[in-house]
């Protein structure tokens, strides 16, 4: 199983979470009143980044694959029981590539032009080459540190390549960079690609949860206890205090009741509950049973969705926002007894497809979908030889897939890796090496840069955030938005 890696304690000054209320949490930023200042409403030119992460590793090769006779032989060759039936391959049209049969609710998003594949992408500290990686002596700054480690390679992508031990994630740093109105609001808990040097995350729980230590709706106290709670805490924090430090940390505090107040009835909407958000509802209506959202993908889209529709009320006209899937640590039982069709890998896919999808169309039914980019990331990819327990191992470069109206969709970015053990991409050498771990071509940084140049970024800014993008030279943009 893989873990999410442990906070580094030094990133969470005190007073850097405040954790409110009857079960929610809120994180909030250094001793600094960066709430005390009136906020814009949310403008015209709005634009949401969503951050959907892969956790445990998903495996690429089995989610984006070859459409063509030629490169697919090679695949199944190597692939074995692992191995999509190229019948069942779900083609892109104007490509040589397809999809997994479990991504068929996105398809439609590639024929309106709003779905792009990026192909065989990692962390790099540079570009980098088969000779080059071979020839780096361990602790080369040529190769990222802990390759194929959970932990590690986690740290990278939230990072943006920067470096495992850093304390600050991109999303982060972009929203400092950027003086966006709040940090990045996770619906996924506390992890490092929402920290920054000032702020962390706003951590919101799922729909129908208490937000706070106490809601008021139509003037009714929904937890009395809570608002006894509240009340306490007012009468501390609310007199002017005595020192810097006591007053910073009150400010923070009245800080975090300020943005629970606010958020509060947004997040505890469930289907059916507000008619203002019945466009969501509609949207997500394939994975909602019996009044509630599906627990875990689809849940943190809906609550991400309702806060882009209240964007008036959550404030300021950039967001970045954080969601997670868990379970694609496939070292066993990827497949059943069925074959690639079914088992544990296409659930996953199945549930990210829906979850995608369902999200794509609230965008679409707000008027929204070319203000909102949505793009996966995962710890890494997964070995192109399988294992003997129908499960695949860690490996390195992977594809990921891009989602929004501002998305120039219809075609792929990068290119397959050449798909032979041993060959020019794969890290291998010796015989027991020969498992298909790929050697990115393209950058975590060039992957960031991307996305945050769309989302309004000049070349400075997006240097400071991505301080290793230089080591690319002029291959700043991948050009997928």
């Amino acid at each position: 199983m893989s873990r999410r890696p442990a906070m580094n304690p030094e990133a969470l000054a005190p007073g850097r979470r405040a954790f409110l209320g009857h079960g929610a949490a809120l994180g909030l930023g250094g001793l600094v009143p960066w709430l005390a200042c009136p906020l814009p409403a949310a403008a015209a030119d709005y634009k949401a980044l969503v951050c959907v992460f892969l956790n445990g590793g998903n495996d690429g090769l089995n989610t984006v694959l070859p459409a063509d006779a030629a490169r697919h032989g090679q695949y199944a060759a190597v692939r074995g029981a692992l191995a999509v039936p190229r019948a069942s391959v779900l083609p892109l049209a104007g490509t040589d590539l397809g999809l997994h049969p479990a991504l068929a609710p996105l398809l439609a998003a590639w024929q309106e032009g709003a779905l792009a594949p990026v192909l065989n992408l990692g962390p790099l500290a540079g570009p980098l080459t088969k000779a080059q990686y071979r020839a780096a002596l361990s602790g080369s700054p040529r190769v990222p540190p802990s390759l194929f480690s959970h932990a590690g390679q986690q740290l990278l992508w939230h990072s943006g390549g920067v470096d495992g031990m850093a304390r600050t994630g991109w999303g982060g740093r972009a929203t400092d960079t950027l003086a966006t109105a709040n940090p990045v609001i996770s619906a996924a808990g506390n992890d490092r690609f929402g920290l920054s040097s000032a702020r962390a995350q706003i951590v919101v729980p799922g729909p129908g949860e208490q937000f706070g230590a106490y809601l008021i709706q139509g003037n009714a106290l929904l937890w009395a206890p809570a608002a006894l709670r509240r009340a306490a805490i007012d009468a501390l924090y609310g007199p002017v205090q005595d020192s810097t430090v006591a007053g910073a940390v009150a400010q923070v505090t009245r800080d975090a009741f300020a943005i629970s107040d606010r958020l509060g009835p947004t997040l505890l909407a469930k289907p059916g509950s507000q008619a203002g958000f019945a466009a969501i509802d509609n949207a997500f209506a394939p994975v909602i049973a019996g009044g509630s959202v599906r627990a875990g993908l689809a849940a943190q889209l809906y609550q991400t969705a309702k806060l882009i529709a209240a964007r008036e009320v959550v404030q300021g006209s950039r967001q970045i926002f954080y969601v997670q899937l868990d379970g694609f640590d496939t070292h066993a039982g990827q497949i059943d007894s069925a074959g690639p069709l079914s088992g544990r890998h296409a659930l996953l896919l199945a549930d990210l497809a829906s979850a995608l999808a369902a999200f794509h169309a609230a965008m679409k039914a707000l008027g929204l979908a070319g203000a909102v980019t949505s793009f996966t990331q995962s710890d890494f990819g997964r070995t192109f030889k399988p294992n003997g327990n129908r499960g695949t191992d860690h490996a390195w470069g992977n594809h990921h897939l891009v989602l929004g109206g501002a998305v120039r969709g219809g075609q792929a970015y990068g290119a397959l890796p050449e798909l032979v053990l041993g060959g020019a991409d794969d890290v291998g050498v010796d015989a027991w090496e020969l498992q298909g771990r790929w050697i990115p071509k393209l950058s975590v940084d060039q992957y960031a840069a991307t996305l945050l140049a769309w989302f309004g970024a000049g070349p400075a800014q997006i240097d400071a955030v991505l301080p290793n993008l230089a080591n690319f030279g002029a291959a700043r943009n991948l050009g997928f938005v």
